[in-house]
């Protein structure tokens, strides 16, 4: 059994992720210059995690998977975000961490959960309860080319009687494999039929559901670096497999990919997980490293950093919330606070609201760790936190407004 501290576990997730110096995390830090380069250093982003998690919010000036890319490329053009899947492009959409643009690599994978999904989650047997619609929906797009859920209906709908009916067959069509998601135009999804889509070489390939969980535990830990069974399960909603996942853990371990490390933290508890052996290197190494704490940057919320809370409170002593569901009177820090990520801790949070028209970047509420208790920051943090909100206007070409550090 080997172990780990918290200050080794918590420079290693943010090595993994991407967001230390590129001799720490082997990921570009810059984006400049043509798109194709910018594009390539996207997708190497992306196969870290396995995942880009999309997410439509963009109060902020940028949705959730340009704000990570912005975060870890600087230069990053922030409307190439919403481009990246394209035809010809390495990447698919389908069900990863949430709804997810995924290396291509990966779609034989998820053939498991494809297979799953022909009942889908939420609905049942959607395609068989209304085959007609289904059927006219393969043949439509079949005969006309790819289709967006705002061409299912008007006068070209050909007298379908309801289109919400309708867009979530051909959801579920997606989700069970016979339909792909082409591109997104203005961040609609467009649909085709999944030949047109996915290459062949992917498409006939199929993996089992045992091999699949394995490749799938073992990419998690690639993004994350140690995590629990239950962070390795939760990246990619593996619901209902814990006897699946234990015997995929115990094989890799077998194979020498991965080994069992108990995490030992600040509170003396000690908390099971797993760990990658290049990684147990790597995390004895960070543990002598300094990262600078008057550098910040901003994260979005559903950053693969972030997402997990209990994770992040265990590393980071940092309370992540997400307070969009919430009534405004309710709200403790603001309806899409940005944490502002300076060396290895949080330094606050910022919540801002975009006005393209105008074009300003408006800081609606600035909340430092810090003060907490004394209502003080410390200049560091200051300085993080201006040095993160000018690096993120700069990168969506918008003037700060609002809120004012001195």
């Amino acid at each position: 059994m080997e172990t780990i501290v918290t200050t080794e576990a918590r420079r290693l997730a943010l090595a993994r992720a991407g967001l230390l110096k590129p001799e720490w995390t082997g990921l570009p830090k810059r984006a400049t210059g043509r798109k194709l380069r910018a594009r390539k250093a996207a997708h190497r982003i992306i196969r870290r995690f396995g995942y880009l998690q999309l997410d439509t919010v963009s109060i902020a000036g940028a949705r959730s998977h340009a704000i990570v890319l912005l975060s870890r490329l600087e230069g990053f053009d922030h409307e190439l975000a919403e481009a990246l899947l394209r035809p010809q492009e390495p990447l698919f959409e389908y069900w990863g961490h949430e709804a997810s643009w995924m290396p291509i690599e990966l779609y034989p994978v998820f053939e498991f959960r494809r297979k799953a999904f022909r009942r889908h989650p939420w609905w049942g047997d959607l395609i068989g309860q209304h085959p007609n619609i289904a059927e006219n929906l393969r043949q439509r797009i079949r005969d006309e080319g790819p289709i967006r859920s705002l061409d299912m209906e008007g006068a070209g709908s050909r007298g379908w009687w309801d289109l919400k009916l309708v867009k979530r067959v051909a959801t579920a069509l997606w989700s069970s494999g016979e339909l792909a998601i082409r591109e997104r135009r203005n961040f609609q999804r467009v649909y085709d039929l999944t030949e047109r889509v996915i290459p062949d070489c992917w498409r006939q390939k199929g993996m089992s559901a045992p091999h699949a969980i394995e490749h799938l535990l073992v990419q998690a830990l690639k993004g994350h670096g140690w995590a629990s069974s239950g962070t390795l399960s939760q990246t990619w909603r593996l619901t209902n497999q814990k006897k699946n996942i234990r015997t995929a853990l115990n094989r890799l371990v077998e194979k020498g990919e991965i080994v069992a490390c108990t995490l030992l933290g600040d509170d003396s508890k000690k908390h099971p997980g797993w760990i990658r052996y290049g990684d147990l290197e790597l995390a004895a190494r960070l543990k002598r490293v300094r990262p600078r704490t008057d550098q910040g940057v901003l994260l979005s919320p559903f950053d693969p950093v972030l997402w997990a809370r209990r994770r992040v409170q265990q590393l980071f002593a940092f309370d992540q919330v997400l307070e969009i569901f919430k009534p405004a009177p309710k709200r403790k820090y603001g309806y899409y606070c940005l944490p502002v990520l300076a060396g290895d801790r949080f330094a606050g949070r910022v919540d801002l609201k975009a006005d393209g028209t105008a074009d300003k970047l408006k800081v609606l509420s600035i909340r430092f760790e810090e003060g907490k208790v004394t209502g003080r920051a410390n200049s560091n943090d200051h300085e993080a936190v201006r040095t993160a909100l000018d690096r993120y206007a700069g990168a969506l070409k918008l003037k700060l407004a609002g809120i004012r550090l001195r």
